[in-house]
């Protein structure tokens, strides 16, 4: 489990929508993140002067899903400024070493690393799948390793969840104690509520056919469930559709309306494996 830490968010043109200088504490690195509108005043800012990596964030026009480039660069506003005639992205985040201890080295490691847990993590779909790369002496490459973890802590309070896993490692340790359970006809699933909603495990089941109902009651559930046959996270096996990857929904009834086929009060339907639902649950807390 991560240790607390405390953030410190300084805003230089006092609106939090605009530029953000993010740092943790005990930690030499900074973060600045800026969407395009303020790319200018952020590239002026002394540290684009520095080696560092960053991260463009947009989406792709044609799915709508999230899009990502990752990238290094010994002067950060020099890089950074070839990216200007893009148009696939909106928002940018660089990290930098207050002290300058960064080296080529070191950014192509971290450039390689994140790009490898982003791939891995699966929520963003990466412009830049390579990465240079670098190889590192132990001591250095266990340095650059703190440095990404503190980087991936920040990440989220900056606004993405590019490193942050579907399922949480605690989830996985204890599944049995996390999991919540859902039966119906031939389809049984299991998930686990997330800040964002609530995700069904890979390995989970839906009916294969809609209820009669769906399309005039629920026609979201419809949508829903042949957007995730386009994407290839459900497929069917042997009269009932499998998931083939941990997928977030935004709700619990969400996330059971796919499973049943129809409308579905997913404060109910999900169980503990002791058969308590979510409704009683959430009352406990």
């Amino acid at each position: 489990m991560p240790s607390p830490a405390t953030i410190k968010i300084f805003l230089p043109q006092g609106d939090p929508k605009k530029i953000r200088v993010a740092e943790l504490s005990n930690w030499s690195g900074k973060a600045l993140s800026s969407p395009r509108s303020t790319i200018d005043q952020l590239l002026s800012r002394p540290e684009t002067s520095k080696a560092g990596i960053y991260i463009l964030l947009g989406s792709d026009p044609k799915s709508g899903e999230p899009t990502a480039y990752i990238g290094e660069a010994e002067v950060l506003c020099e890089r950074i400024k070839k990216h200007k005639s893009r148009d696939d992205w909106n928002h940018i985040i660089i990290f930098i070493s207050k002290d300058d201890n960064l080296t080529k080295s070191h950014i192509r490691y971290l450039e390689g690393s994140l790009i490898q847990v982003a791939s891995e993590v699966g929520r963003y779909v990466l412009i830049n799948k390579v990465s240079s790369g670098a190889h590192l002496p132990e001591a250095d490459r266990h340095e650059m390793d703190v440095f990404l973890f503190n980087l991936m802590q920040l990440l989220p309070v900056l606004g993405t969840e590019l490193t942050t896993p579907l399922v949480p490692k605690d989830v996985l340790e204890k599944s049995e104690d996390k999991l919540m359970f859902f039966k119906t006809k031939d389809a049984s699933a299991a998930g686990f509520r997330t800040p964002n909603g609530f995700v069904v495990i890979k390995g989970s089941s839906a009916v294969l056919k809609e209820r009669a109902s769906a399309k005039k009651n629920g026609p979201w559930t419809v949508s829903l469930r042949e957007k995730l046959k386009k994407d290839g996270a459900i497929v069917e096996a042997q009269e009932v559709y499998l998931f083939t990857k941990d997928v977030e929904f935004s709700s619990p009834s969400a996330a059971a309306g796919v499973i049943q086929g129809g409308t579905a009060q997913g404060t109910v339907l999900w169980k503990s494996k002791d058969g308590k639902t979510l409704k009683v649950l959430d009352k406990s807390i």
